[in-house]
């Protein structure tokens, strides 16, 4: 299931920094009981984390969260599939991590630190930008400790195999 709210004072912090950031992206994995199939366990199996996980979309403030996803699919592709894409608009931004590429699937601004690639050295600006971005970043970080920490995540989450 889909979820979008309005979080106002929590993304007042982000909008002055980078105006108008509406929500803070980032993917997390939970450990999940190992299928016997050995055609979903290479579905579910994250090299990550080296077991079986599931992976779910977070977005801090908590605006979105997507359905579970199989432990080997990319954050890309869990972007494609959550349904975000139709609920973002060109007037708004999203903050996400380095790695996740999702500049031309976004119909908005899209946020993310500085990749260094061909450059030797990150500009000074670059480097500005990149620490706002960590410094807001902790939310969603601490959004996806907060769930983690919930008492239905203590153990695998159980498979029903048919």
């Amino acid at each position: 299931m889909v979820r979008i709210t309005s979080a106002k004072t929590a993304s007042a912090s982000i909008s002055t920094v980078h105006h108008p950031t509406t929500v803070i992206l980032d993917c997390t994995e939970i450990f999940g009981q190992t299928p016997s199939s050995l055609l979903l366990q290479s579905e579910v199996f994250s090299t990550y984390k080296s077991h079986t996980t599931f992976k779910a979309m977070i977005g801090s403030p908590v605006t979105f969260v997507s359905g579970l996803y199989a432990g080997s699919m990319s954050d890309r592709e869990i972007f494609k599939q959550s349904g975000i894409v139709k609920l973002l608009k060109p007037g708004m931004a999203i903050m996400v991590d380095k790695g996740f590429v999702v500049d031309n699937l976004a119909p908005c601004k899209v946020y993310r630190p500085v990749f260094l690639s061909n450059k030797r050295q990150i500009s000074r600006e670059d480097v500005r930008q990149t620490q706002s971005i960590a410094r807001l970043r902790v939310h969603v970080e601490r959004c996806i400790r907060r769930v983690k920490e919930n008492k239905l995540f203590d153990k695998d989450i159980p498979l029903w195999e048919h």
